[in-house]
Order: structure tokens, then C-alpha cells, then sequence
């Protein structure tokens, strides 16, 4: 594989990683942070802008997972791939913890 490929698997679990929490969100009618609020990534968007933010991100990742070809029988790509999923939730995490504090 070349490497492109790994940076596609490894954005590929970023993008799917981003995908849950604002789709959970979205479908459970709580508002939550998107770069689309004021400020971004701090304020408040909507359940719809969260729904329609999280299947973009899952659109986006499933792209980069097949240009990724990320693959179980090729054991680095799925640790690339989850290393960038890992990364984003620990991120995420991180972020979103202040948001009701701010």
C-alpha cells in the first residue's frame, strides 16, 4: 500500500469518530457544539444542524475508509485507522467537557 492510503485510514477513523456524538445528539433532540455555532465549536447548534453534521462526517469517513482501503487482513491499516479514531475521541472528549462549563 502507499502511504496515502494510511492517511486515508487514519483520517477515515477521525471523520467516523467525529460522526457519533453528533449524530447521538441529533437523534436524542439535545442541541451540542458543531463548527456552524457561535462561536464555533463552543456554542450550541441545533438537533437538525447535528444530524445533518454527523451523517456528513459519516459520508466523509466511509469515503476515506475505501480510499484508505483499510482492510482486516492488512493489520497496520486497522491500527492506523484506529489510532485516528482514538485521537479524535480522546480530542473530543477533551473539548466537549468545557461546554458546560463555558
Amino acid at each position: 500500500m502507499e502511504w496515502y492510503h494510511y492517511v486515508g485510514g487514519f483520517f477515515a477513523g477521525a471523520f467516523l469518530a467525529n460522526f457519533v456524538p453528533h449524530f447521538v445528539k441529533g437523534i436524542c433532540g439535545d442541541k451540542f457544539p458543531t463548527p456552524f455555532a457561535k462561536p464555533p465549536g463552543k456554542g450550541l447548534s441545533s438537533p437538525m444542524i447535528n444530524v445533518l453534521w454527523g451523517l456528513l462526517n459519516l459520508v466523509i469517513g466511509y469515503i476515506l475508509y475505501k480510499v484508505g482501503k483499510v482492510s482486516l487482513q492488512d493489520t497496520l491499516s486497522m491500527v492506523i485507522f484506529f489510532i485516528g479514531f482514538a485521537l479524535l475521541s480522546i480530542m473530543c472528549t477533551a473539548n466537549f467537557t468545557k461546554k458546560d462549563k463555558e
